[in-house]
């Protein structure tokens, strides 16, 4: 009888443990996105004291600094083959350069709960690009989902406040909105391309290529904004600081991994059900914090983006692991 009942104590103990380890993964999905959603908000206010072209050069030096231990530890061969170098900096370039360059530029002159929200139709539109381009199967409900998607972000961008004379909207406000679709589009093109290389290489040594092209191609531009503003520097506070250092570890390198553990814990069905704490982490961070003020038709195109990313993805997991190496 002792021993039964020691076996019962032992038991009872092992219960948290076992919570504990199952709850793990769940806990990294939800703090990468939540990593994400802040991301937004910290981007927009360090872009009010670092150039964007700058930013995006230290973010990805930075990051990449941080990535090299784990790449050079891993077990995996990370050595890249000559053939596929031009793929990876095609790949870089949609992925890093030109999807970051238009995501700040547009940052910079809309609100961060449009542009968390713009940003989620990078599933649909992934979608659509598979099946218009690709010949992917798809399903009605797909199809459905993308109209209600790309119909929501038609109406985020302004178009209805455009054709009804509204004088809500400002143009740069239009143009940035416009701007963070073409980064989604860009996201979905180079995710696209990728696919084959991420079958070749581990998504560590594909993540650090793709930084390395965002280092190389970020240059440039930076040193122009510096010629044109040599005194910037000397202008950013422990506000830049911090926001340039939580984008470089947090957002870039951090959650990266908390999302790829979780998902390999997981698995992406899973992993999936989490997307939406994204958006509205960045909607209450913008609303409470820079005050931004949803519209009406906002909410409208919100509720339809969220609904079209829903059904355009019903049945497609293979369309869902976009974080990884997002925003």
């Amino acid at each position: 009888m002792a021993k039964v009942n020691s076996l019962k104590i032992t038991a009872i103990t092992n219960i948290p443990a076992v919570t504990l380890a199952l709850a793990w993964p769940y806990l990294a999905i939800i703090t990468a996105h939540f990593i994400w959603g802040i991301n937004y908000m910290v981007a927009k206010v360090t872009l009010q004291e670092i150039p964007p072209m700058s930013l995006a050069f230290l973010r990805f030096c930075l990051a990449l600094i941080l990535l090299l231990p784990f790449l050079l530890t891993e077990k995996r061969d990370s050595r890249l083959q000559l053939q596929d170098l031009p793929q990876l900096f095609v790949v870089g370039a949609l992925l890093v350069t030109f999807n970051i360059s238009f995501f700040y530029l547009g940052l910079m002159r809309t609100t961060t709960i449009n542009a968390a929200t713009l940003t989620m139709t990078i599933p649909a539109l992934s979608v659509l690009l598979g099946w218009s381009i690709l010949r992917e199967k798809v399903y009605l409900i797909n199809l459905l989902g993308i109209f209600t998607g790309l119909l929501g972000a038609v109406i985020i961008i302004g178009v209805p406040e455009v054709i009804l004379g509204a004088q809500q909207l400002s143009l740069p406000a239009m143009i940035g909105n416009i701007m963070i679709v073409f980064s989604s589009l860009a996201w979905v093109a180079g995710a696209t391309v990728s696919k084959g290389l991420l079958k070749k290489y581990s998504a560590l040594t594909v993540t650090a290529t793709i930084f390395t092209v965002g280092a190389i191609t970020f240059l440039a531009p930076a040193v122009i904004e510096y010629l044109q503003d040599p005194l910037w520097p000397s202008r950013v506070t422990h506000i830049g600081i911090f926001g340039l250092l939580f984008i470089a570890f947090a957002s870039s390198v951090s959650a990266y991994f908390l999302f790829e553990w979780g998902v390999a814990k997981l698995g992406i069905i899973k992993a999936d059900l989490f997307q939406y704490i994204e958006p509205l982490v960045a909607a209450y961070f913008g609303i409470v914090l820079l005050h931004e003020h949803p519209t009406p038709l906002f909410l409208i195109g919100a509720v339809l983006v969220a609904v079209g990313v829903f059904w355009s993805t019903a049945g497609r997991p293979e369309h869902r692991h976009h974080k990884s190496h997002r925003i």
